[in-house]
């Protein structure tokens, strides 16, 4: 059985999340907090700190957000890949408590070569306030040619200038390995064999430790370091990255949005249409 194109509208189960304090400073360091600068970004690696309060990075809202898909048909998920990534707070997520989050899909498009499955999912807290929502797109390879719609067209442009701000992060050899506690468990980011199967020579990184980091350049860059002021961020997944690589994270501001895009250290555009929510952006 293929891809169930009639799967649009339905809704996985649900799932709750409940987070503490270390799932918050673990994914920080998962996502490479502190390894430039161990003393920089103490709000988010620790609880301990005189005269700092403990903050959340706004990109772990991802994982609230997460929750079982309906069953999409059958297809091998080594052909799967993720394609995209958006996410809106209401609030600063606190660094403790508890959500229940669904998924619901929203389009299944025919992109020829394989299909394009669009979900959209929220995480409520216990008094029925919506903390996130975001909206996921994976690529299922092998999956396209079924007649579908191709889907909406992006109307993101590269601006025509210099970027605004730009700024280089390194990753470790193990980030794989770090950012895979945080619960993403696909043996893509650490079996050797199961990367083969994908066309890998080794493990690669989870798209969302990429997306972890940009979302760290992004609050520190344009947003004065305070996750009250980045509201969200979206962006489209384009190249794969190994452990180890470089990421460099370019920025433009316009008014209270921020487009951007990120390289990997041979200069491959690794996420690009990026479109990041700051209040009061730096310029």
């Amino acid at each position: 059985m293929p891809i169930d194109i009639t799967v649009v509208g339905r809704e996985g189960p649900t799932r709750t999340h409940r987070w503490s304090a270390a799932d918050t400073l673990l994914y920080a360091v998962a996502v490479g907090a502190g390894m430039d600068d161990p003393t920089r970004e103490l709000a988010f690696t620790t609880e301990n700190t005189a005269g700092v309060r403990q903050r959340v990075l706004p990109s772990f809202g991802v994982l609230l957000a997460h929750a079982p898909l309906p069953r999409l048909g059958s297809y091998d998920p080594a052909g799967l890949v993720h394609a995209e990534q958006s996410f809106t707070l209401s609030r600063p997520i606190p660094t403790e408590g508890t959500a229940q989050a669904r998924t619901r899909v929203t389009g299944v498009y025919d992109k020829g070569s394989g299909a394009l499955v669009v979900t959209e999912s929220t995480a409520t807290c216990p008094d029925g306030e919506v903390l996130v929502t975001a909206r996921s797109a994976v690529f299922i390879r092998g999956e396209g040619a079924f007649g579908g719609e191709r889907g909406p067209q992006d109307t993101w442009r590269l601006p025509d200038r210099a970027p605004d701000r730009a700024v280089t992060y390194p990753t470790r050899p193990e980030q794989a390995l770090l950012y895979r506690l945080s619960g993403d468990r696909n043996p893509l980011h650490s079996d050797p064999q199961f990367a083969a199967r994908a066309g890998f020579d080794r493990p690669i990184l989870h798209g969302l430790c990429t997306y972890g980091v940009t979302g760290r350049a992004l609050l520190h860059e344009m947003a004065g370091s305070d996750p009250a002021r980045l509201r969200g961020m979206s962006g489209r997944f384009t190249a794969t990255v190994f452990p180890g690589q470089s990421l460099t994270v370019e920025m433009w501001a316009q008014e209270n949005t921020v487009l951007f895009r990120t390289r990997r250290d041979d200069g491959t555009v690794v996420m690009d249409r990026g479109r990041a929510w700051v209040e009061n952006t730096r310029t």
